[in-house]
């Protein structure tokens, strides 16, 4: 058969697409480890974006600021006892956090500052707050469910017995001080917030505050409470300390909030926290 130009070149033409054809899905071959890490490095980088911010979410840059300044509160919890200066100090050198100038002179002079809790002062205040918690004189210790549930043996909570940073044995400051002066109406306020707020380290409410970070949360109630906040102010400062203080369980939270109503942190009422 006599072949003619336009049968070679459509030929040509097939010859070429089949060969086109074969080096696409030699390359698709070759390339597919490559694109399958390109995919998994984008999704690796999405997620780490995520979690960031989710993570900036419950701990905020910037941090979370209360209508409440630090006064004379450092001070007075190392004239008491509460605190002893040294064993405090040395708790932060050994934990690679030593303290800063700022947080030294709140102990020692007082400070006129608005108290804000972010990132880099989370441990210090909680055990700032734990002291104060632990030395002021309130309901919540005398009269509360940690008396309740203490049966006789209030000293052997990990809030009370666990305090090692004070002059002598913690029991010797427990609700001994004057250090946050309250009204009853301020003092009724602090216990039914209190009441509402759970820890996820044991599922207690502040108002058992049997371990540190509970003990520290009511005594920021409490300096809240004697500063006229409200209910609501309140609950979001708890929020946010809590989150501070928990940043995985909160992490997880978030994330829970976020998949099942599409909001962030910042839209949620706090006793949903």
């Amino acid at each position: 058969m006599k072949r003619t130009k336009k049968t070679a070149k459509n030929l040509w033409l097939i010859v070429l697409g089949v060969s086109l054809g074969l080096n696409v899905l030699v390359l698709a071959y070759v390339l597919k480890p490559q694109v399958n890490k390109l995919i998994s490095k984008s999704k690796e980088t999405a997620a780490k974006k995520e979690t960031a911010n989710l993570f900036d979410e419950i701990n905020p840059t910037k941090g979370f600021e209360i209508n409440a300044k630090y006064g004379d509160l450092g001070p007075k919890m190392i004239a008491s006892g509460v605190i002893d200066l040294e064993k405090f100090k040395q708790t932060y050198e050994k934990s690679a956090q030593p303290l800063t100038k700022e947080q030294m002179k709140i102990l020692t002079q007082g400070s006129d500052k608005k108290i804000k809790i972010d990132r880099d002062n989370s441990y210090f205040l909680l055990n700032f707050f734990w002291a104060a918690g632990l030395a002021n004189k309130s309901k919540a210790l005398t009269e509360g469910d940690i008396v309740k549930y203490g049966e006789g043996k209030v000293g052997n909570f990990a809030s009370t017995g666990g305090w090692s940073l004070s002059k002598t044995q913690p029991m010797d400051y427990y609700a001994k001080s004057d250090l946050i002066p309250m009204t009853t109406e301020q003092e009724n306020l602090v216990e039914k917030v209190a009441s509402n707020i759970y820890r996820p380290c044991c599922n207690n409410s502040t108002a058992f505050p049997d371990c540190n970070h509970g003990m520290a949360l009511l005594s920021v109630l409490q300096l809240m409470a004697a500063n006229s906040a409200t209910e609501k102010q309140m609950f979001e400062a708890a929020k946010y300390y809590n989150a501070f203080w928990f940043p995985s369980n909160y992490y997880d939270l978030a994330l829970y909030f976020k998949n099942k109503d599409g909001k962030n942190l910042a839209r949620f009422q706090p006793r949903q926290y």
